[in-house]
């Protein structure tokens, strides 16, 4: 019986697993890049949790284990040193709101009260956030125009104001070095302090640089990138740097603004560090003060990296080392240096969580009034950075 070859020939399923991965292949990549945006953030927040517990762990409890062998000197501690020290602190953090005020424009102003809390506020969100200056921008911004400082006013005195202190606290620290290694001698950290202050201050040079002499050039690049994204205008953008620049040259060119600044801005540092001398005097030990700026300069310059939230677990580890190296014992370091950082780093939390409650809540409205401005205290810096809800998969194809 012969085949029969008419007809058409029989549908044949095609099972070749090469052009099954290979048409699953292209489907399977734009479903990857539509759930990456609501990948990064959980995975930056996991790895900056893991860094802080690294620090913590390495650095923070040793730390503590080796001074819980040295409590006997809490009932040897001078209590009028302790007071010192905390007015200091609180000294240094008014100086603070004073640079705040002074780098506002001329004209009506919040009162001093109301920027000291603002500033209050700030600094807890940034004693909480792993890598919080966004987010203490983010916040500092909003309460300042809420007082009623226009955006462009508090943008240009925020950023001011943080070149500012940066460049001061590297000048400060290079002064120092200098003179602590006349009394002191040469230590190796010192050459890297100054690399790392010299490109911090090649930077800030560039930076201001940039803005009062190519502000023509980058608003104009700015408006062109500004006009291809939507809900951006233009117009708008390029207006908004040049009047940022146009404040920040009138401010550079005020003799007046730029004495008052770096005078606050040195006493906001030199507080802070008078306030851990006394610490350390209160166990017991007077140290010449040059070689603690040197020591709390470098500390800081430390605890600047973004890693850890104001530097902690840094801060609290190089400032006993280094102050070992200048002749004070392990053990009075270690108790001097944690009872600074509780004033210094931990006490500004509680405080700034009811400065900013203070400027939510109008008197007399209650308790929780006031645990509700709490409450919203950190999704309010972080609602920009929040993504919605990722889009469910579409299964019918």
């Amino acid at each position: 019986m012969e085949a029969d070859h008419g007809g058409t020939a029989p549908d044949v399923k095609d099972d070749d697993p090469g052009a099954e991965q290979q048409e699953r292949g292209p489907r399977r990549w734009p479903r990857l890049r539509l759930w990456l945006p609501y990948l990064v953030k959980p995975l930056r927040r996991t790895v900056l949790l893991f860094i802080l517990l690294l620090v913590v762990e390495y650095l923070v409890v040793p730390e503590l284990v080796g001074a819980s062998k040295d409590l006997y000197l809490l009932g040897q501690v001078n209590a009028v040193w302790l007071s010192v020290g905390l007015i200091l602190e609180g000294l240094s953090l008014l100086c603070y709101a004073v640079l705040t005020k002074v780098l506002l424009p001329p004209g009506p102003k919040p009162s001093l009260s109301i920027l000291f809390r603002i500033d209050l506020s700030a600094a807890a969100v940034a004693h909480v956030i792993p890598a919080g200056t966004l987010g203490t921008a983010a916040l500092g911004f909003k309460l300042f125009t809420d007082e009623g400082i226009s955006g462009n006013d508090a943008g240009v005195m925020m950023a001011a104001k943080g070149i500012g202190s940066t460049v001061v606290l590297n000048v400060l620290l290079w002064l120092s070095l200098v003179i602590s290694i006349a009394l002191a001698g040469f230590q190796p950290i010192y050459g890297t302090v100054a690399i790392i202050g010299t490109v911090v201050l090649l930077a800030v040079a560039a930076l201001v640089f940039g803005v009062t002499r190519g502000a023509g050039r980058a608003s104009r690049v700015l408006r062109m990138v500004a006009d291809k994204i939507p809900g951006l205008s233009g117009e708008r953008v390029e207006h908004a740097i040049l009047e940022a620049a146009h404040t920040f040259a009138t401010m550079a060119r005020d003799k007046r603004v730029l004495s008052l600044a770096l005078l606050w801005a040195s006493l906001n540092w030199l507080l802070d560090a008078a306030s851990l001398w006394a610490f350390v005097a209160a166990f017991g030990k007077l140290v010449n003060p040059i070689e603690l700026f040197a020591v709390y300069g470098i500390a800081n310059v430390a605890g600047a990296l973004p890693i850890t939230p104001g530097g902690l677990g840094v801060v609290d580890s190089i400032t006993p080392l280094l102050l070992v190296g200048f002749g004070v014992t392990r053990s009075v370091a270690t108790l001097g240096v944690i009872a600074w950082r509780l004033v210094n780093f931990w006490l500004p939390i509680p405080t700034g969580a009811l400065a900013y409650a203070s400027l939510k809540v109008k008197p007399r409205m209650g308790w929780q009034a006031m645990r509700s401005a709490i409450s919203g205290m950190l999704p309010s810096v972080e609602r920009k950075d929040d993504s919605p809800d990722p889009p469910a998969e579409d299964d019918s194809g």
